[in-house]
Formats: structure tokens, C-alpha cells, sequence
């Protein structure tokens, strides 16, 4: 069996986070461990308190998982503050895994998920390691200067992203407009993959992000080529979006079991 090691967030729901990576690995058939960097209060309705994990706890959860199970490839999520995201820069700095960051920075509600302090981290030490990093419109805002809405400032977008030295970016385009849904492939040798759906109209959205970056995370752990895996997550998160079960007054959970 194929093994994830998922460093994010705890959600009270279940949607996103960490409970949410678990349910798509395990929809994979990949073993995931977890290691836990914040624990969040929330509900469909937004995210309600964050309390952080001690730095050292974290980084010895990361040491845990690794030195004893092991991973095949790594995803990152929500880090919470700059402290935790030294702690695991620190710990992965010898690391030689396909390594998939989910640059959380804002939840769905507004609230920031990583101050200035961690937005720093991530950018001088961990996105020059990762082999895929998976923004959307606002991440990529937030980390570039540029709002990809548009051929040219994706471009654009692109270009900046490998001044920070990441090898690959996913820009996602759930946050556009139009009928369709556009996630933008850029690899490291400069070709481009639109990977394009309809744009579902529901509300029940909670965790897409979390689940398309695990479901890559998942395939690449597989040994699949990194096309295969965007193209795998993509439909992965469609269907889930489709069929998900309703639930909540505010933005639901997708369906995991894919049935």
C-alpha cells in the first residue's frame, strides 16, 4: 500500500482539513498519516477559532510518520502561523518526496489562516522544494501580486512562481467567472494542461481545495506522471461536487465515497 504523510489542520466538520485528506486517500487506496499542525472550530457557516500546535509537536509528529511507516509523498495544508511552518521546513529540509502544497492562507468565510510571518516561510523555504503547488485566484494574488484572470496575467502569473523557484503550479479557477471551470496546469518545462469542466452551480463546496491537492498527492505517491494525477483529482473533485450529500446550512461537504 501506497503511503501519504498530510500536514494540515484539524476541521471540526470534517469538509477540509485533515479529516477531508483522509477520506480522499483513503478513497485512493493510499494510506494516509497525518500530522496535525492546528486545531480549527468550524462549521459549514466559516471558521469560528484556531488554536496552533506547538511547533515541536508538530515537527516531532512529521519525524514520527517518517521515521516508522514512511511516505511515498507528502501534501501540506494549512500551517497557521510562521513558527509552525519553520518547524516544518526544519523537518523536511532532507526530504526527497514529491512534495504537493495547498497554499491555505484564507478560509472560505475571510478569516486568515497564516500570518505574514508563515506567508514568508512558505515563500523562501518551502516552495522552492515542492514539486506542485496548488494556488487559487486569491492565493495566487496573495503570493505573486498578480490576480490570474486573464491568459496574459496567468502568464504572468506563471513567470512569478518561478522566481520563487517552484518546479510546478496548479492554478485553480474555481474563483472565476463564466460556465466553466479552468484549473491551469504549468510544468517546470513550460507546458500548459487546461484541465476544464462545467461550472456547478451548489453551494456545497467546503474542502475543494484540500481534496484536489490530496487526490494529486495520492496519485503521485502511485507513481503516476503528474498530468495523470492533476487530471485524476480533477474529475475526482467534479464527481464530488456533484453527488455531495447536502449537508449543513452553510457551504456542505463534498461526497468522498464517490458512489
Amino acid at each position: 500500500m501506497r503511503r501519504l504523510l498530510v500536514i494540515a489542520g484539524s476541521d471540526s466538520s470534517a469538509g477540509a482539513g485533515i479529516q477531508a485528506d483522509i477520506k480522499t486517500a483513503q478513497a485512493f487506496g493510499v494510506y494516509a498519516q497525518t500530522t496535525i499542525t492546528a486545531v480549527t472550530v468550524q462549521d459549514t457557516q466559516g471558521v469560528h477559532a484556531v488554536d496552533a500546535v506547538p511547533p515541536g509537536i508538530v515537527r516531532q509528529q512529521i519525524e514520527a510518520a517518517l521515521g516508522d511507516i514512511g511516505a511515498d509523498a507528502i501534501k501540506i495544508g494549512m500551517l497557521g502561523n510562521g513558527a509552525v511552518a519553520a518547524a516544518v521546513a526544519e523537518a523536511l529540509q532532507n526530504i526527497g518526496l514529491p512534495l504537493v502544497l495547498d497554499p491555505v492562507l484564507v478560509s472560505s468565510s475571510g478569516r486568515p489562516l497564516l500570518d505574514e510571518e508563515g506567508i514568508a516561510v512558505l515563500k523562501s523555504r518551502l516552495l522552492p522544494r515542492t514539486f506542485l503547488v496548488t494556488p487559487n485566484w486569491p492565493e495566487c494574488e496573495a503570493l505573486t501580486g498578480l490576480l490570474p484572470d486573464s491568459d496574459t496575467a496567468l502568464e504572468n502569473a506563471a513567470n512569478a512562481f518561478k522566481q520563487l523557484r517552484v518546479r510546478n503550479v496548479l492554478i485553480k479557477g474555481g474563483h472565476g467567472s463564466g460556465s466553466a471551470v479552468r484549473d491551469v496546469l504549468i510544468e517546470e518545462d513550460g507546458k500548459l494542461s487546461i484541465f476544464e469542466s462545467t461550472r456547478q452551480q451548489t453551494r456545497h463546496t467546503h474542502g475543494t481545495g484540500c481534496v484536489l491537492s490530496t487526490a494529486i498527492a495520492c496519485s503521485l505517491a502511485q507513481g503516476k506522471p503528474l498530468i495523470e494525477a492533476v487530471r485524476r483529482a480533477h474529475d475526482f473533485v467534479q464527481h464530488a461536487l456533484r453527488t455531495a450529500p447536502g449537508l449543513g446550512s452553510g457551504h456542505g461537504p463534498l461526497n468522498f465515497s464517490q458512489s
